[in-house]
């Protein structure tokens, strides 16, 4: 034992010795080293200048590729979002053709909920068709006017879109989304030409106004024609779109005249009631979430945060607007028949939302609600106006969409933010007036055409014991509900 600990011992003391000699070595020439590395610090540059000069040439154009993939990625991402939102609120409009089925159905007789079914389908088929041979290059003619301005180009189908030369969004994106408001369009007539009108002559109306009428008025704003050039604001379309239905409407009739009992002898009104008012209100709540498409799809682009907040911001107004013409509207009807009506509320929702259309994008929240409001209370207006007119409309669709899309035409000019190159609000309402006034003036005058050239060729309304009997089991064979289960 006393041999290991001497080994021990002597082992410790070999190793602290040989540890203590490395680390004078190693104090003694660190400074060397570290002179030399400072040395070549210095003269490396002077050396290696020449060098050093081909990685300089050659860094900037790996950063010029790099920002080129990133400015390639970023285009390509932005097109893919406005592209598949655009289609998403395009689809959101085309089910607006179900509520529009469901409003019309739920307002009108049993008797009739075929033909009212098949209108609809149609107007929406009849629509792309003729939408696509027509209607859609001849409201978008970009440079082929006919006579600038004011009429474009009759040319057929849809651009191609390849997705590799990105614009804002894919082309074919844009034309579903352009189709499902004309449809729209044409269907708002759908109602108020209801349980009287022959199924042919519903389909020449609808051809006529969505492969010409609709886009001839809409090339004048969103073609970058005369009113776009005066500067007329109408963002999402309650003149282009809801006015020329409106007014369509309204021409269709009075050509066709009031529904046999619609009003007496004496010309004391009648109401025919719906025959299921349950359609009619999911009808209402379809077309309110189908505005979603409507009025925040047209936004157009959504990619970034400034489009995003654009969108959103469009959807809030459009909210407010509804649900301020639904109170508007009941309250005037409670206080006019004293009772709460449930149909004048539905008209009120859709009021709202027509004269919000064109003014969603640049209103206050408290300009929304009072432009809301104040199309609730038209609603109300116009149904009785009409009624003191002895003009049949079954669904309210003139007080709807014709009455509610002038207002919204209007309210633009009052509460808008000024466009570019107008300074003043009287010169903007006034530019707002004369655009209103000249869509809707064609609309009416050249539906009424239409009207009038059909009913004098006797092809325009079915005779009364058609009428009476329905128009479903006489125009198209089929009942919508099975014999003598027919709601009353």
């Amino acid at each position: 034992m006393k041999f290991i600990g001497d080994r021990w011992l002597s082992s410790l003391l070999i190793g602290a010795a040989l540890t203590l000699v490395v680390g004078v070595v190693m104090t003694a020439t660190a400074p060397v080293a570290c002179a030399q590395e400072e040395e070549g610090a210095e003269s490396a540059p002077v050396a290696e200048e020449p060098a050093a000069a081909e990685p300089a040439a050659a860094e900037p154009a790996e950063g010029d590729a790099t920002a080129e993939a990133l400015s390639s990625y970023i285009a390509e991402t932005d097109y893919t979002i406005n592209t598949l939102i655009m289609f998403i609120c395009a689809v959101l409009v085309i089910f607006m053709q179900a509520g529009f089925a469901m409003v019309e159905i739920g307002l009108n007789s049993a008797k009739n909920a075929v033909n009212i079914l098949s209108k609809n389908v149609m107007d929406l088929c009849v629509g792309v068709l003729l939408y696509l041979f027509i209607g859609f290059n001849l409201m978008y003619p970009g440079d082929g006017w006919v006579v600038d301005g004011w009429l474009g180009g009759f040319t057929p189908g849809v651009v191609a879109s390849d997705g590799t030369d990105y614009g804002d969004y894919s082309s074919y994106a844009d034309f579903l989304f352009q189709v499902a408001f004309a449809a729209t369009a044409a269907t708002i007539v759908s109602g108020a030409v209801a349980g009287r009108m022959k199924f042919s002559a519903y389909l020449v109306y609808s051809a006529i106004l969505t492969g010409l009428i609709y886009p001839i008025s809409g090339a004048w704003k969103w073609g970058g024609g005369w009113c776009d050039a005066m500067g007329f604001q109408d963002f999402a379309g309650s003149v282009v779109v809801h006015a020329v239905g409106g007014f369509a409407a309204l021409a269709g009739a009075i050509f066709l005249g009031p529904r046999i009992g619609r009003f007496s002898k004496e010309g004391k009104s009648s109401p025919i009631p719906g025959h299921n008012i349950s359609f009619a209100a999911l009808g209402v709540f379809i077309l309110w979430v189908g505005w979603y498409g409507f009025n925040p799809g047209s936004q157009l682009t959504y990619a970034g945060a400034a489009n995003a907040n654009a969108t959103t911001y469009i959807a809030l107004t459009t909210t407010l607007a509804a649900a301020a013409g639904a109170v508007a509207a009941l309250i005037t009807a409670w206080g006019l028949f004293g009772k709460p009506d449930l149909t004048m509320a539905l008209n009120g929702v859709l009021g709202g939302l027509v004269a919000i259309t064109a003014n969603c994008d640049r209103v206050s929240q408290p300009e929304s609600l009072i432009i809301g409001a104040i199309g609730g209370v038209l609603v109300v207006m116009g149904v009785l106006l009409l009624e003191k007119l002895k003009i049949d409309d079954p669904v309210g669709a003139w007080p709807v969409h014709g009455l509610c899309g002038v207002w919204g035409g209007l309210a633009t000019g009052i509460f808008g933010d000024l466009p570019d190159g107008i300074e003043t609000v009287g010169a903007f309402f006034t530019v707002q007036l004369i655009s209103t006034v000249a869509i809707c003036a064609w609309a009416f005058i050249t539906m009424s055409i239409v009207f009038g050239v059909l009913k004098g060729m006797g092809m325009l309304r079915v005779s009364p014991e058609v009428e009476q009997s329905g128009l479903d089991l006489e125009e198209h064979g089929v009942r919508a509900y099975p014999l003598g289960a027919e709601p009353s």
